[in-house]
């Protein structure tokens, strides 16, 4: 499998945000509040193997009964990484501002099989593409881990 580069870089004309004032901390969140943020989120990427090799596609999701649920299509490759492990990020990033949070999950994802947890999901999880999804994935979380970027002022000490 070969790679293709563009023969030239492509050249973007972009005008830099300002700068924020004042500083910036990273706060490191329990994992309670972490999922929290994350089953709060709509959308988020999962992590999988694919071909030895690390792939991420985006998918919106729900948390039910402490997973992550997704739905795919059974020929997608993220439809391949069931019983694997697995990382699900989530975040909400201001870019301009330099603040938000972003929490990673690892766990193992595991196909849904029961009828009707599958029919419950198919209601509450739209796809956001015009394919049919006839998988549900739920990724059962063994490792969270969150952070937030927050502003500090002179002096304080808000990183833990």
């Amino acid at each position: 499998m070969s790679v293709q580069h563009p023969a030239e870089p492509a050249t973007a004309e972009f005008t830099l945000a300002p700068e924020p004032t004042g500083g910036r901390s990273l706060i490191e969140l329990d994992p309670a509040e972490a999922f929290e943020l994350l089953a709060g989120a709509g959308y988020g990427r999962i992590v999988f193997s694919h071909h030895a090799l690390p792939a991420i596609r985006p998918v919106n999701h729900f948390v039910s009964d402490g997973q992550i649920i997704i739905r795919s299509r059974l020929s997608a490759t993220v439809a391949g990484a069931t019983g694997t492990v697995v990382a699900y990020e989530a975040d909400d990033l201001d870019p301009l501002r330099r603040l938000g949070w972003s929490v990673v999950v690892t766990g193992i994802a595991r196909t849904i099989d029961d009828p009707a947890r599958v029919a419950r999901y198919e209601q509450a999880l739209r796809p956001w593409v015009e394919l049919p999804m006839d998988v549900v994935i739920a990724i059962q979380p063994e490792i969270i881990t969150g952070y937030r970027l927050v502003e500090t002022s002179a002096g304080s000490d808000v990183t833990r």
